[in-house]
């Protein structure tokens, strides 16, 4: 069994304060939209791995290769901070990836509704596009289709968003993804897991979307696989 400490959104001072290699997790898994220096604190009290994707109030991560000249493309990576933001130390941006991190296959997908001009925000053609991208990425690791060996599946998919109509809102802001529902059944997905729709206070149930569980990890929850 694998138990995964999921955060999102909101800051649990309780985090800091508990002793969270009691939870005995074997990964940390950030949902976005929080602050780096406390998921730099999450990973270093916790002393397991941290995956996270960034959520639409997040910087935005992505390299703009159109404005980095030839010289500076040579240089240090640390040199080029003012064209690539820089996430948390000692984590990993899982956003538009796929990786085994912590004996789980993980994939990860940030970003909520385009709502304005705002970085890391997607129209549904612009989700679904990258969701395919994400799906090729895993075909190409070799993993296989899931009817040939259900254990190829992935175990995790890590977004910021929920999928359309799962625990999402009515807002255009707060809408959910329609491009997660054909993902989760193709990469034969254990669970998703999702911040930014705020539940003021009370915990979520999990639903269950085609066998595949989705859970809103706002503020913080321990979910075991």
């Amino acid at each position: 069994m694998a138990r995964i400490l999921a955060v999102a959104d909101e800051v649990d001072d309780s985090l800091y304060t508990a002793d969270i290699k009691k939870l005995r997790v074997d990964l940390v898994a950030a949902c976005g939209d929080l602050p780096f220096d406390y998921l730099e604190s999450l990973v270093t009290l916790a002393g397991v791995p941290l995956v996270y994707v960034p959520g639409n109030h997040d910087p935005d991560l992505k390299r703009r290769a159109q404005d980095i000249s030839p010289a500076d493309a040579l240089r240090p990576f640390s040199f080029r901070s003012k064209f690539d933001c820089a996430g948390p130390q000692g984590c990993t941006n899982i956003d538009g990836r796929v990786a085994e991190i912590a004996g789980l296959r993980i994939a990860g997908l940030g970003g909520s509704m385009r709502h304005n001009e705002g970085p890391n925000q997607y129209t549904q053609t612009e989700m679904h596009l990258r969701a395919a991208k994400l799906e090729l990425k895993a075909r190409v690791r070799a993993l296989g289709p899931p009817k040939h060996n259900p254990r190829r599946g992935f175990d995790v998919l890590l977004t910021h968003s929920p999928p359309l109509g799962i625990g999402d809102d009515e807002d255009l802001c707060h809408e959910g993804f329609a491009a997660f529902h054909g993902l989760v059944t193709r990469l034969s997905l254990r669970v998703l897991i999702h911040g930014h729709i705020h539940p003021y206070g009370r915990q979520v149930d999990e639903v269950s979307m085609n066998g595949t569980r989705v859970i809103n990890a706002v503020g913080h929850r321990v979910v075991e696989l």
